[in-house]
């Protein structure tokens, strides 16, 4: 049986599935048509229920519920790993609801974590993450909010920065910053869910088992990035919570549903089916 299994081209996820992808662990009889894409288009992407398994920002979680069942392995989440709000030059923090900022999306957990702590900032604008950082030094925009690889290079550009979302996170919750997850649609018969899941665990473990070395098929995804840097953005964002969510995280998936909900009174998030 062969099924789309999308994610992004970030060291984190192709350390993730490399196993499952390049058939390093037995798939069972399961193969998989790999789909690489920045995140908000395969958030985009699982909005139109197009994929049979793909990574999500868990703030588009609340919008997929009805087709999707979250998996309990190959997600992101952590602490000290959160987004962070950048700008040339420095902004009062009661002068932020007024500033125009570029958010990596409308439906992810950036955009959660950013309104979470600026709950009266409107003045968003939405963008593909790899550009923020170069609207903000063309003064596009007056700050933006970047993740992944942009986390370590923005100072090297004269960025500074105003607020980490994560640790505000944390600070406010008390759980780790949930990231990104796996969903895989409902309509799929529910032991084939349980198989992806499990192979999905195994290629996590088969990862760790040979790391720090850094997979070919990682390199060649990593868009030019140092060596160093792609170890940096595996040791922050792949960890026991990628093998598995456990209680920990199963609680921080449901407290930031439920601060989703309080944000959108009118579209409250469903309850999560986890497949594990």
């Amino acid at each position: 049986m062969k099924l789309t299994l999308g994610f992004s081209p970030c060291p984190n996820d192709t350390f993730i599935f490399d196993a499952l992808i390049n058939k390093k662990i037995e798939t069972e009889g399961l193969s998989f048509d790999m789909v690489l894409e920045d995140v908000q288009t395969l958030n985009e992407w699982a909005l139109q229920n197009k994929l049979a398994i793909s990574k999500i920002s868990y703030g588009v979680l609340p919008l997929v519920l009805n087709q999707y069942n979250l998996l309990d392995s190959g997600g992101a989440l952590g602490k000290g790993v959160g987004p962070l709000l950048i700008a040339k030059k420095n902004i009062p923090d009661n002068e932020i609801k007024n500033a125009v900022v570029a958010i990596p999306g409308e439906n992810t957990s950036a955009h959660i974590l950013f309104s979470l702590a600026y709950p009266d900032a409107t003045h968003k604008k939405f963008m593909i993450f790899s550009d923020i950082e170069e609207a903000v030094l063309k003064e596009k925009v007056d700050a933006g909010v970047i993740i992944h690889e942009n986390r370590f290079t923005y100072m090297q550009k004269g960025l500074i920065k105003l607020m980490d979302l994560g640790e505000y996170w944390e600070t406010e919750t008390g759980y780790p910053i949930p990231l990104g997850g796996i969903v895989i649609r409902k309509d799929i018969d529910t032991a084939i869910q349980k198989k992806v899941g499990q192979l999905i665990k195994q290629s996590v473990e088969y990862a760790f088992s040979n790391y720090p070395e850094i997979p070919p098929f990682v390199k060649k995804h990593s868009q030019e990035m140092e060596e160093q840097v792609m170890k940096q953005h595996i040791d922050l964002y792949v960890n026991n919570y990628s093998v598995a969510l456990g209680k920990n995280g199963m609680q921080a998936v449901e407290k930031f549903l439920s601060i989703y909900a309080k944000m959108n009174p009118a579209n409250p998030a469903k309850m999560v089916s986890l497949i594990s």
